[in-house]
């Protein structure tokens, strides 16, 4: 289950900053720096412009994004993806990360009366059988907590950074 705290005009104010843009349709921040800076968003399901928006989890912190597009461009997901292949529990667990994270966002669309059967069945970063970008399944492990999402849970213990110690620019 997520950890959701309602995001503050100031927590929109520093999103934006993290993205270098105005940041979109943010229903609620999904995890936070040790020092209480957005680090994952919660994203609704269709912008405001109509558009289907699938990644219901968006990482945002700029020390973590760094990390993992490092983390990324070494070839550690050609390793995790492999796993899948010889691993069944893991693929199972995957699966089920798969599910969580729409199950997830079908609740957001339930509570914010959207439909978007565009996104049906669809979640982010690969799920359930591909491992495809690390930003979103960290994103979601930092937002659902260990043990929900085992590719990102061993994504960032392999990262360069930690949710356990700030890295923001300013305090």
């Amino acid at each position: 289950m997520t950890r959701l705290t309602p995001a503050t005009e100031a927590d929109i104010a520093e999103v934006s900053r993290q993205l270098g843009r105005p940041a979109r349709d943010i229903v609620a921040i999904a995890a936070r720096c040790i020092c209480g800076k957005p680090t994952v968003v919660h994203t609704a399901p269709r912008l405001a412009d109509g558009t289907p928006f699938p990644t219901t989890y968006y990482l945002t912190h700029r020390g973590a994004t760094a990390a993992v597009s490092t983390l990324e461009a070494s070839g550690f997901m050609a390793g995790l993806q492999a796993r899948l292949a010889e691993e069944p529990d893991l693929a199972a667990a995957y699966q089920a990360a798969h599910e969580a994270y729409i199950a997830d966002r079908d609740k957001t669309a339930h509570e914010l009366s959207l439909d978007v059967p565009e996104i049906a069945g669809i979640s982010a970063g690969g799920m359930p059988s591909r491992v495809k970008c690390l930003h979103a399944l960290i994103g979601h492990s930092l937002a659902a907590g260990p043990g929900v999402n085992p590719i990102g849970d061993l994504a960032l213990a392999a990262c360069s950074w930690s949710p356990t110690k700030c890295v923001c620019e300013s305090h």
